[in-house]
């Protein structure tokens, strides 16, 4: 089942309550996600762009998962 753009940004907004969550795509398969967090402070992109994958779950979980391409910027607020 597709998911959307909206379902993305929920799940991402119940690991990262306070963040600036965007999210784009319609093809219910690719999308861009950006993420501002403060619990990004201090953290390298890698360790950023994993803490938002672990939120997401499954959801990525190879050709099984319903997210196949997620473009992903991550950052700590300035």
């Amino acid at each position: 089942m597709p998911i959307t753009a909206r379902e993305i940004e929920d799940m991402l907004r119940a690991s990262f309550p306070d963040a600036r969550i965007t999210v784009e795509g319609d093809d219910g398969a690719h999308f861009a996600a950006q993420v501002v967090d403060e619990s990004f402070r201090g953290l390298n992109r890698v360790q950023q762009q994993r803490a938002v994958y672990a939120a997401l779950k499954d959801k990525m979980a190879g050709s099984q998962g319903d997210l196949h391409a997620l473009a992903l910027t991550t950052k700590a607020p300035d």
